[in-house]
């Protein structure tokens, strides 16, 4: 339990930070701190994965009591805000990334990067980031159940 909780956490870190990331560049975007050839304007699913912390804060408040509930609550607020959102932004950016490849075309940019292809470098490492979590909280939450169930016993 103790190690699994420690992974989880690792993971929660590393969903922050392309959380913070991704807040960065909307802020960016919104208040023009940056010309938007220099940042692009932030693709639609991005706003909707913002949401994406809620359930990394109920992981986080499930660890100290192991309250299933909260990791539950996690674990589906993960799918719902986190990973829904990172499979309709591979769907909505999939026209733009046929483009880029096809004809060399971009029209986005991020520090002078081709903004889909910088967007979908943050979608793999997320899918993967939430894809682990969500592996890891399974297994806890298989291990508290069952100790729960042999407390109940005794």
């Amino acid at each position: 339990s103790v190690t699994l909780k420690s992974e989880i956490k690792k993971l929660i870190y590393a969903h922050v930070g392309i959380w913070l990331l991704l807040l960065a560049q909307v802020c960016v975007g919104h208040l023009k701190l940056l010309p938007h050839d220099r940042v692009a304007m932030p693709y639609q699913w991005e706003y909707p994965y913002l949401l994406s912390i809620l359930p990394s804060l109920l992981g986080l408040l499930s660890f100290p009591r192991n309250n299933i509930s909260y990791l539950v609550l996690s674990m589906i607020s993960t799918g719902l805000f986190s990973v829904a959102p990172l499979i309709y932004g591979a769907m909505e950016m999939f026209p733009m990334a046929q483009q880029l490849y096809r004809h060399g075309k971009a029209y986005r940019f991020i520090f002078g990067f081709s903004a889909v292809s910088v967007m979908y470098l943050v979608v793999v490492v997320a899918a993967q980031v939430h894809g682990w979590q969500l592996y890891y909280s399974k297994k806890l939450l298989d291990s508290w159940f069952t100790s729960t169930q042999e407390k109940k016993k005794k």
